[in-house]
Parts: C-alpha cells; sequence; structure tokens
C-alpha cells in the first residue's frame, strides 16, 4: 500500500508567535471579547491573547454585563440522552426545535453527528413549516446561511465551531441554542502535549469553559432577547457550570421537562408559533 505521511510542527502555545509578530510592533492592541476572561481570571485573559509574553504589562477593564441572565436566559442540562445514540439525539433536536416553533441554533463538535441529525429530521421539521439549513450540508457559505436563518423566524440552523463563536442573531430569530455534548478536547498529540505543559484537567477544563461561555453567548446579544441553552448531555461536571453568566437558572430536566419548559417559558403562557405568525402578518418587528 501507498501512504502518505507527513511530520508536522506546532507551537504548545500559539500566542507566542503572535506576541512576536503582531503585538511587539505595534503601538498599541486593544484585545475585547464578553468570554475573555472566562472562569473571572485574567491570567488566562493574558494567556489567550498573547500579552502574557509581553514585556510591559498589560492594563485591565472589565464592565458589568448589562443583560439581566437571571430574566432572560435559562440553561437545561438534559440527562435521558444515551451518548452515541443517534436516533435518540435526532429525535431530542426535533422535539426542541419543534417546541419553540424554529430559531434555534443547533451546535455540533463533529460533522458526522451534524449530518446524520439533519438527514434524520429536515423533512419531519420542513412538513411542519419549520426549515432546517446545515453548515456542512447546504451547498451555501456559512454567512449567507446566517442570513437566511436571520431573515426567517421559523429557520433553524446546525453548525460547529465558526457558527458557535462567530454568529450574532439578536432578536427573536435565535430563541434557543442547543449543543449535543460537552465540548471535550480531542486527545490527540498536540492536545496531550498542551495539556502536560498547561495543567493538566485545569488546562481542559479552561478550554471547555471558553466553548460553553461563547456558545452561551449566541443566545443573548441584545436586551430584549429571551431563550433557552440547552445541552443533550448528562455528563456535565458542576465545575464546568461557571461558564454561564452568574445569575443565570441552570436545571438537570429530562428532554420530555426541557420540551414542556421551551413551550412554556418562551411563549409567556402563550402559543409561541402562533405569536410569531402574527407578527409576521401584521407587520409588526420581531
Amino acid at each position: 500500500r501507498d501512504m502518505d505521511v507527513g511530520m508536522h510542527r506546532r507551537w504548545l502555545d500559539p500566542m507566542k508567535p503572535v506576541a512576536d509578530i503582531v503585538l511587539k510592533p505595534s503601538h498599541g492592541v486593544l484585545a475585547t471579547s464578553a468570554t475573555l476572561r472566562s472562569g473571572g481570571d485574567w491570567a488566562n485573559a493574558e494567556s489567550r491573547t498573547g500579552a502574557a509574553h509581553l514585556e510591559n504589562a498589560a492594563q485591565h477593564f472589565s464592565a458589568t454585563s448589562p443583560f439581566d441572565y437571571a430574566g432572560q436566559a435559562e440553561v437545561l442540562i438534559v440527562t435521558d440522552i444515551k451518548r452515541g445514540d443517534m436516533a435518540a439525539l435526532a429525535g431530542a433536536y426535533a422535539s426542541l426545535i419543534s417546541a419553540s416553533g424554529g430559531g434555534a441554533l443547533g451546535l455540533f463538535t463533529a460533522i458526522r453527528r451534524l449530518r446524520s441529525t439533519y438527514a434524520r429530521i429536515a423533512d419531519r421539521l420542513a412538513r411542519d413549516g419549520l426549515p432546517l439549513y446545515a453548515q456542512h450540508v447546504d451547498p451555501i457559505d456559512t454567512g449567507t446561511l446566517v442570513d437566511i436563518f436571520r431573515d426567517d423566524p421559523h429557520a433553524s440552523l446546525l453548525g460547529t465551531d465558526a457558527l458557535r463563536d462567530g454568529v450574532d442573531v439578536p432578536g427573536h430569530s435565535l430563541r434557543l441554542v442547543i449543543m449535543e455534548q460537552v465540548p471535550w478536547p480531542r486527545p490527540d498529540i498536540l492536545h496531550r502535549a498542551r495539556r502536560l505543559s498547561y495543567g493538566g484537567t485545569d488546562y481542559d477544563d479552561r478550554m471547555i469553559r471558553a466553548k460553553l461561555a461563547q456558545a452561551f453567548g449566541r443566545l443573548i446579544r441584545s436586551a430584549g432577547d429571551k431563550g433557552h441553552f440547552v445541552l443533550l448531555s448528562s455528563a456535565v461536571p458542576s465545575r464546568l457550570l461557571t461558564a454561564f453568566p452568574p445569575g443565570t437558572p441552570v436545571r438537570r430536566v429530562t428532554l420530555e421537562e426541557a420540551v414542556a419548559s421551551i413551550k412554556s417559558g418562551l411563549s409567556h403562557g402563550s402559543n409561541l408559533r402562533q405569536d410569531v405568525d402574527e407578527a409576521l402578518d401584521e407587520g409588526n418587528p420581531i
């Protein structure tokens, strides 16, 4: 057999060359993010931005969030979806999206599971008038998919890392975020080397909390936003829950309870699907 073999070199800390090439020659650099200081640790923020490699100490500034997370959002950890059961996973996505009447952003850690879920539920949702789009499935660039999703409050979108870290959809078009599981790091050679150098389990936890914080950040983008963040995994250690803003309600529930909560919580006791349709018919902003 013919096999291709490659030798690759990687920086254990990729922010070291960023600091040398970008930060040090600059007159000034401003790094800002709502999740930059994940866990409340400035040392972590300096490490993630490359500031730790500068001779002069970085100046820090933090602002209190203007959002009322206790009243605007809720985290639901669904405990009865068996890991590796694709039929159950797809069924959960379909049930949750139907409960919210669309407006869902589904995030996956593997393209294979994304495609499998899309294939199982797209037709079912379409029959109910709930369009479903998917990164790595629809032959459309990611930016256009997001625009289509933003313009239709009944539409839902499935995607991977690019959607988790870079989507801005304020308003009613995004009222539900679903993650298939905790974004555990892949145990490849590079990760094992970084884990050994930067604190073992603590390093893993920092990376996971940052990804969870980014995913949650897609949900509340303005003062009027409300919605649910659903994690389809029973294996969520309590130590990772600090990824969510202080005051955000977190509940461990069954899928049936999650569906009921989304139906009642988002619509405040009314029919969410009907409310959206009536607003569109009247020409009111969503």
